[in-house]
C-alpha cells in the first residue's frame, strides 16, 4: 500500500514538474533569448519576462533590435518598447532608419518615431527623399487674354522633406497650388499661342512661386507634359451676352408695344365719350333754337349717303334713317 501511494505521489510530482517546464518554455521565449545572444544583443531573460507582463510581443522588439544592432544603430530595448506601447510600428521605423543610414539621410530615432506616430509611413517617406516621386496632374482648363481655352497636363517630381513631414500639407495640397499657379500664368498671357509656343513658361513661373511651403514635399521639377486647345470661351460668352441683350430688348420692345395699345384704348374712349356727348348737344341745340329742324334733316341725310358709300364701297348694306323713317339699301 505504501509502495503504490509512493508511485502515485511520484507520478503527481513529475506531471507538476512537467507543467511547470511546459508552462516555461511557452511564457518565456527562451528560443529568442538564445537568438540575442547570438547576435551579441543582451536581452535578459527577465526582461522579456517583463515585456509578457506589460502586453508587449518580444519578438517585435527583440528582433528589430537585432536588425538594428547588425545595421550599426544604437537603439536600446526602452526606446523600442516605448514606440510599440505608443501603437507605433516598430519594425517599420527600423527599417527607415536603416535606409536614411545607408543614404546618408540624418533621421534620429526621435523624429523617425514622431512621423510613424503621425500615421505617415515614415518607411516610404524616407525612399521618397532617395527617390522623388513623380505627381501627374489632371487636365488643367485655363483660358488666355484672347478667350481660347488650354488643358494643361502636368508632372510635378517631389521629394519627401522629412523635417515637414509631421504637420505639412499632402499631395492633394500640391495639386491644388500647381492648378492655381497654372491657370494664374495663362491666364495672364496675351494669347494662347504665345503659351503653345514656350509651355516652358509655365513651369519656371509656377516653379518660382514657391508653392512647396507648408507641404510636406520639396518641388524639384514641373514639366508640362501636354496642352490641348479647347473651346473658344470668348466666343461663347460674347454670344450669350448677345443673346441676353436680344431677350432684353425684346421684352423692352414688348413693353412699348403694351403701352401703345394701352394708349390707344384710352384714347378710344374718350373718342366714344365726346361721341357720347353729341346728341346730348344736338338736343340742347334744337330746345335753345340754335339749330333748326331742317338743318337736322339735312345733317341726317349727309350721315345717311356717306354710311350708303362706305357700304357700297365695301360690298354690303346699310340701314340708314331718312326723316325719322328706316328704310334699307342695297
Amino acid at each position: 500500500m505504501n509502495n503504490a501511494a509512493s508511485v502515485f505521489g511520484i507520478v503527481i510530482l513529475s506531471g507538476v514538474v512537467l507543467l511547470l517546464i511546459v508552462l516555461f518554455f511557452v511564457f518565456v521565449p527562451v528560443g529568442l533569448w538564445v537568438s540575442s545572444l547570438a547576435a551579441n544583443v543582451r536581452v535578459s531573460i527577465f526582461n522579456m519576462i517583463g515585456m509578457r507582463l506589460r502586453r508587449v510581443v518580444p519578438s517585435a522588439i527583440v528582433l528589430p533590435l537585432i536588425k538594428a544592432r547588425k545595421a550599426g544603430l544604437e537603439l536600446s530595448v526602452n526606446q523600442l518598447e516605448a514606440h510599440y506601447l505608443a501603437g507605433g510600428h516598430v519594425d517599420n521605423v527600423v527599417n527607415a532608419l536603416i535606409a536614411s543610414e545607408r543614404a546618408g539621410i540624418d533621421l534620429p530615432f526621435e523624429k523617425a518615431a514622431a512621423i510613424d506616430l503621425a500615421g505617415r509611413d515614415v518607411l516610404d517617406a524616407v525612399r521618397m527623399s532617395v527617390n522623388p516621386k513623380v505627381i501627374e496632374t489632371p487636365n488643367i482648363s485655363s483660358v488666355a487674354k484672347d478667350g481660347i481655352e488650354l488643358l494643361v497636363k502636368a508632372r510635378v517630381t517631389v521629394r519627401a522633406n522629412l523635417e515637414r513631414l509631421v504637420g505639412g500639407a499632402g499631395e492633394a495640397t500640391i495639386l491644388a497650388r500647381i492648378g492655381e499657379g497654372i491657370v494664374t500664368t495663362v491666364g495672364s498671357a496675351e494669347t494662347h499661342k504665345a503659351v503653345l509656343e514656350n509651355p516652358d513658361d509655365i513651369s519656371k513661373l509656377v516653379l518660382s512661386k514657391g508653392l512647396d511651403s507648408g507641404t510636406a514635399f520639396e518641388i524639384l521639377s514641373i514639366d508640362i507634359a501636354d496642352i490641348d486647345v479647347g473651346r473658344n470661351i470668348g466666343a461663347q460668352l460674347q454670344t450669350l451676352q448677345a443673346e441676353a441683350d436680344k431677350n432684353i430688348a425684346q421684352a423692352k420692345a414688348e413693353e412699348r408695344r403694351a403701352m401703345a395699345v394701352a394708349k390707344e384704348q384710352e384714347m378710344r374712349a374718350y373718342v366714344v365719350e365726346a361721341e357720347a356727348e353729341v346728341p346730348k348737344a344736338m338736343a340742347q341745340a334744337l330746345r335753345d333754337g340754335n339749330l333748326g329742324v331742317m338743318d337736322y334733316y339735312r345733317m341726317q341725310n349727309v350721315k345717311a349717303d356717306t354710311l350708303l358709300r362706305e357700304s357700297l364701297g365695301g360690298g354690303g348694306s346699310v340701314s340708314v334713317e331718312l326723316g325719322g323713317a328706316e328704310e334699307q339699301k342695297a
